[in-house]
This record gives structure tokens, sequence and C-alpha cells, in this order.
């Protein structure tokens, strides 16, 4: 793509000068060349839609493609690709299991085998050697490496000394510690919310003090050392309100959930339906809806998708074997435009799916602006389309949502020089 004019557009950017207003956008060698009432150039490749919107290309926080180790489920390839097909242009990858992404060469396999896929790949490092929550992993190199945050993806850190000295290294080059607060040992044979559904299904609960105690712990421990501290994915009603009072003091702190934990509460799985067991678990309405309060006053930075592939061998058991996790890169922004529009805004969308994942990760932040590069996510904020199997992207089918009517339609995406269209099917 070296010329590409997009038509009539409306830019949602709350950094833009051009925010709320509709526009045509000339890109020329991956850099926005003009922003103007009304371009006419010759010999360059158009954009033209019905109700046409743009906003700084969209980064996807939390990502499990489990290569190498479990290509069958997904590759970075596929899983890139279906992100582009969401509207991303930037994620942040989690650590992969077997084996575990714990130093510079696996964090240097990831750049150098997504660097043409025209994305943003963050891979994160582990926080600990194979996984394990023993011994620290080489962070360092790591972060030379482009690692700039760290994880240990789905398992907790339960050694407080670890979690403190990992805290405590990281700030000396500046890296964000990547929080999955889960003490399993308060019901480790846990399957979904403790409560109401999980008694009437006769399946052994999950406490909110699971989370409420972690959170607790590592806000205390962040408090210590004033590191840089991130929350992956948030549940609770509990848990947020800590967070929401440790931020008036604690600066570099952040948190964020997933579109599913907005979406759903525990009554979803009211059939043993596994396609919904995410860990951790939707919880009540209550909760639910306290986590959508915060994502509206700001309390919540991010939505992510949370995306976690399964092959159906794995899936296609009883409820109590299946594993955790449900695919979401492709619909994560179609679901939050479908349901999350009318009560918090495009902006705010844009601000917990673009905005803040990049700047929590201190990434460039893209602007829709002449000059800078092309980094942008182009949609349509009403237009109907049914997610299926067959214009799945993603290897895996592990997702109760086929079949689901969304508002909101992501025609494609630009990074660069690199052009991502849609073709719905």
């Amino acid at each position: 793509m070296s010329s590409l004019l997009i038509k009539n557009v409306n830019i949602i950017d709350p950094n833009s000068e051009f925010n709320n207003s509709k526009k045509d956008i000339l890109l020329k060698n991956g850099l926005i060349e003009k922003i103007e009432d009304n371009i006419e150039v010759n010999n360059s490749e158009t954009v033209q839609e019905d109700n046409l919107h743009v906003c700084p290309g969209l980064f996807d926080f939390s990502v499990d493609f489990p290569e190498p180790g479990n290509e069958q489920r997904e590759t970075l390839e596929s899983g890139l690709f279906s992100s582009k097909s969401g509207g991303f242009t930037g994620v942040g990858l989690q650590p992969t299991y077997q084996p575990a992404r714990d130093k510079k060469s696996e964090i240097l396999f990831c750049k150098n085998t997504t660097k043409n896929f025209g994305i943003d790949v963050v891979p994160f490092g582990a926080i600990s050697k194979d996984l394990k929550g023993e011994q620290l992993a080489e962070m360092f190199d790591m972060y030379n490496a482009g690692a700039l945050a760290f994880s240990d993806n789905m398992r907790p850190i339960h050694n407080s000394g670890l979690f403190s000295r990992a805290l405590l290294y990281a700030k000396n080059f500046n890296g964000l510690i990547i929080s999955f607060p889960y003490e399993e040992k308060i019901s480790p044979n846990g399957l979904i919310n403790e409560g109401v559904v999980s008694t009437k299904l006769g399946l052994e609960g999950i406490p909110d003090l699971s989370e409420e105690l972690m959170v607790n712990r590592d806000l205390l421990i962040n408090k210590y050392h004033e590191g840089r501290l991130h929350f992956n994915i948030l549940s609770s009603k509990k848990s947020l309100e800590h967070i929401e009072v440790a931020k008036k003091t604690q600066n570099n702190l952040s948190c964020g959930t997933s579109i599913f934990h907005l979406l759903f509460d525990d009554e979803i799985i009211n059939q043993f339906d596994n396609r919904f067991k995410i860990l951790p678990p939707f919880r009540t309405k209550e909760d639910r809806n306290a986590l959508l309060e915060g994502v509206k006053n700001g309390t919540i930075d991010v939505i992510t998708s949370y995306h976690q592939p399964n092959e159906k061998e794995t899936t296609n058991v009883e409820f109590s074997l299946s594993p955790f996790g449900s695919i979401g890169t492709q619909i994560c922004f179609p679901l939050a435009l479908t349901y999350l529009k009318e009560y918090i805004g495009l902006e705010k969308i844009v601000q917990c799916m673009s905005i803040n994942p990049r700047t929590i990760l201190q990434c460039e932040v893209p602007i829709i602006k002449e000059g800078y590069g092309a980094n942008m996510t182009l949609f349509n904020p009403d237009k109907k389309w049914i997610y299926n199997k067959n214009n799945n992207t993603s290897m895996s089918e592990n997702t109760g949502l086929f079949g689901a009517e969304l508002n909101g339609f992501v025609h494609g995406t630009i990074h660069e020089s690199n052009y991502h269209k849609n073709l719905l099917k």
C-alpha cells in the first residue's frame, strides 16, 4: 500500500484535534499525509463505506497464542490474523507453558517470527523460571530483547517473597509486573463462581475471596516498593473497591478485565456449558455491574479479549474435565460496540482498547494526525453481522457465541503500509 484514501470517515480519537469530526484521510508510504474535508487524488486506492469510523489501532492486552508448544490450538500467524480481523494492530502476548517464555531467545523468537505480520507484538516474559513460581526468570535480558512486561499467565505467584523481588527487580529497568490475582488453594478444585448457581449445579465454587486475598497482598507489596503493577483480569466487586482506593496513592497501578466478564454473569453456565468456563469465573450480576461501572468511571483501564484457544479434543468432555478459556480476539471489539457503546460511549471503548493498553506498556500511542504513522482501525459501529464457524478466524472453536448477531463490524486495520481488509462472510 503506497497510497490509500479514506473518504468521509468519522474520527474517534480523544488525542486528535479531529476527534468527532468527519474528514477524508490520505495515507502515503505508511504515514498520514493529509486530513481534510475533501481530498481528491489520482492513482490511489480508495476506502469508502457507509457510516465508516476510524480510531487509533486497537491493542489487545492479553492473548495466548501457544506457539511453540501447542500449535494445534493457535499459531502466532493464525492468532495475529484473527487479531487483525478483530481490529487490533497490537497485542500483548502471554507466556506459553510448554516451553515457558522465560529467556531472551524465546522473546526473540516471537519478535522475529512476527515482524512481517503487519501488527505490533509485545511478548510478555515469564516472571519465574518455567512458570513454577520458585525462582526469578531472566527478566532484564528479556526486557532488552523486547519484553516490556512480565507475567506467569494464569499461574499466580504464591510466593510473596518472589513477587516482592520481581517488583523490586523490574523497577530497576522500569518493567511492568502483571498479576493474576487468584489464590487457588482456597478452592483447589473450583470450577465456577461460588454461589447460588454452583450450589444448584453441584459444582465446587471459587469464592471471590480467592481474588480479593491476592489483590490485597499485591497492593501492599507494591505500595512498599512503589513499582509498576497491573492486575490482568478482575472479576469481583470487592477487588475493584480495593484497587479504586489504592489508585489514589499508587501512581503506577492499573487493572483490566475481559469483555466477557463485562457481559456475562454465572447464570450463563446454568446448563453446564463449558464454552463459558473461564478463570477467573463469571461472578454475580452485582459483580458484573460493578465492573461495568469501573470501566465507566476509569477504575478499570483495559478491556481485553483474554483470548485462550483450546482444541476440540480437550473441550468435548464433561464440564469438570474441560479446560478454562474462550477465544475472543476477533469479536472483542464488535461485542463492545454491540453491548457497551450506549453505556460508556465510543471514546471510552477506544480509550480502554487502544490508548490505555499502550500507555500502560509505555508503547507509542498512535494518533490520527498529519505526519504521524498510519496505525488505525476502520469500523462501522452499527453494521449487523452474524459470527459463526464459517467466518471464525481462529484455529480453535471454544466459544459459546457462534450464531450471535453483532452490531459493529471491523472493515479492516492499517498498520504502516500494511492494509488488512475484512470481507464479510
